[in-house]
């Protein structure tokens, strides 16, 4: 009876084998599906790799193969692993099954060391596009960028001569010119929660509207700056309610539309063709196949770049930057178990405030307190992320969603049991008097001014009551202050001080009663 159940064992171990020697292979499709289960096996996180997705049954070699470029603290799973808010991202699936070679690149984000600039990732994504390019025999291939992917790529093609390994360039949500939350991180309130929290580092400096003003001049006056086609698509819902993503989205609100990250403004090259704004897509969502990859796929099957115009025939000139501005914003360490308090101020009540507190621990107790005494309690909502779609990565959001908000003075009162904390308080207010900056994202020395203007006559007798921060490149203030003046109740303007050396400086104007102005600027000796 044992010899007969061991011949059975073994003869079903022998026709196990046979069946799964002639079953088919599994297709790259089908391996990265779902994420976590296998990888490609290929796949490194060095800096500087690169590898191939699987070639597809139905490949056309007449396509240019596609090189996926990550975005900020991305890697290539970004392209086909699990996204922040909305599952497995099928970028790579959809690719394959449209019969296109896909490539995949590391920079140096993917070491999980934070982000690099996009000089730094720009050279290391050059020397890869010319392996990838020599790979396939000196053929073009096509580049589809993510976020601060496309800022990285310009810096491959223009600054380090990769130009000639690529046809075109589609940037999904690409901060081209910058984002606002950069400038934010920054800020004369910013820098201790940021700091504290290890966010601010190289990617999330390069990309502040000074910063990113200088990279501008440098790449889009460069003669290779037209040797690509270029093509740019964003979106403009701000994610989930109540996510990392929608704060940022809120905070970015006052300077137009965005996608939870990045601006539409910002998001458009003016040598490029804007395919499209579409308000279903977030700064997350906007890399997955299932979105996208339809609508611009028409644009891949070739790498000709026929119709681009030269250098002289679309020559670009520095704009004046114009935003309007009705956030309050503070911020600074929190002593441990010690309240502080932080004063917001309402010259006249209002529909609606919604008030976020960022923290770098979870253990705060915060309350807000109104002008007639009743006191709120703020919600503990959810943590930012490490990965390509937070502000702040690692924060404790905290909130208070408040309709019709008194006038007078709004008390948040702060107490936390963590060693070493810090916060960043930002309220977006329905202002009645907002305010305009105007200035320009890089400027010379002896041009260095703010102008300030009311879009609406305000009340008579209520002059602005501004306090001035200017700060250099390590958070330091630049100790002279900005000269202040006045031309009429509805416009001031001010001399921006002499600077010890060119490079990127912060601007942080609190105008009492109103809100606090935020705005990075390169100033030039």
């Amino acid at each position: 009876m044992r010899r007969i159940w061991i011949r059975m064992i073994v003869v079903t171990l022998f026709m196990s084998l046979c069946l799964l020697m002639n079953s088919p292979a599994k297709t790259s499709a089908e391996v990265i599906q779902p994420y976590g289960k296998l990888k490609p096996p290929s796949e490194s996180f060095t800096p500087g790799d690169w590898f191939l997705g699987s070639t597809p049954p139905n490949y056309n070699s007449s396509k240019p193969p596609i090189v996926f470029v990550q975005g900020k603290n991305g890697s290539s799973t970004s392209w086909y692993g699990e996204t922040e808010y909305h599952g497995v991202n099928d970028m790579y699936t959809k690719a394959y099954e449209a019969g296109y070679q896909t490539v995949f690149v590391q920079l140096y984000d993917a070491a999980g060391n934070g982000s690099s600039d996009q000089y730094k990732n720009g050279k290391l994504l050059a020397a890869s596009l010319a392996q990838i390019s020599a790979h396939f025999g000196g053929k073009k291939v096509n580049i589809i960028a993510h976020s601060k992917g496309g800022p990285d790529t310009q810096a491959a093609l223009v600054s380090y001569g990769a130009h000639q390994y690529v046809g075109r360039v589609i940037t999904l949500a690409s901060p081209h010119h910058g984002s606002n939350l950069a400038d934010l991180a920054y800020s004369w309130y910013a820098g201790w929660l940021g700091s504290l929290l290890g966010a601010n580092d190289e990617g999330t400096y390069s990309l502040q509207i000074g910063q990113m003003a200088e990279f501008r001049s440098a790449i889009d006056n460069h003669a290779n700056s037209r040797k690509n086609k270029y093509y740019t698509l964003t979106g403009t819902n701000q994610g989930p309610a109540f996510s990392a993503l929608s704060f940022g989205g809120l905070y970015l609100s006052s300077y137009g539309d965005n996608d939870g990250l990045v601006n539409v403004w910002s998001s458009k090259l003016p040598y490029g063709t804007h395919l499209f704004t579409d308000a279903n897509y977030d700064h997350d969502n906007i890399r997955t196949g299932s979105a996208v990859f339809s609508r611009i796929e028409p644009y891949l099957r070739s790498a000709a770049t026929t119709g681009v115009a030269s250098l002289s025939e679309q020559p670009v000139e520095e704009e004046n930057i114009s935003t309007l501005h009705t956030q309050r914003v503070h911020g600074g360490p929190l002593p441990t178990n010690k309240w502080i308090e932080q004063s917001i101020y309402l010259n006249e009540a209002t529909a609606h405030g919604d008030i976020t507190i960022y923290t770098s621990s979870r253990d705060v107790e915060i309350e807000i307190i109104s002008p007639s005494g009743v006191t709120y309690p703020s919600f503990l909502v959810s943590q930012a992320s490490k990965g390509e779609t937070s502000f702040l990565a690692g924060a404790y959001i905290h909130t208070l969603r408040q309709t019709n908000m008194e006038a007078g003075e709004w008390v948040v009162r702060m107490k936390t049991k963590a060693k070493q904390d810090a916060y960043l308080l930002t309220a977006k207010i329905d202002d009645k008097e907002p305010l305009i900056l105007e200035m320009p994202g890089k400027v010379k020395q002896k041009d260095a001014q703010f102008v300030l203007k009311s879009p609406v006559k305000r009340r008579p007798n209520t002059p602005l009551k501004l306090d001035v921060h200017l700060t250099n490149e390590q958070g330091v203030e630049v100790k002279n202050p900005a000269a202040i003046n006045k031309v009429n109740t509805e416009t001031y303007f001010g001399a921006l001080p002499d600077v010890p050396v060119s490079g990127i400086y912060n601007l942080t104007i609190d105008v009492k009663g109103g809100p606090t102005i935020i705005r990075s600027v390169y100033i030039e000796k």
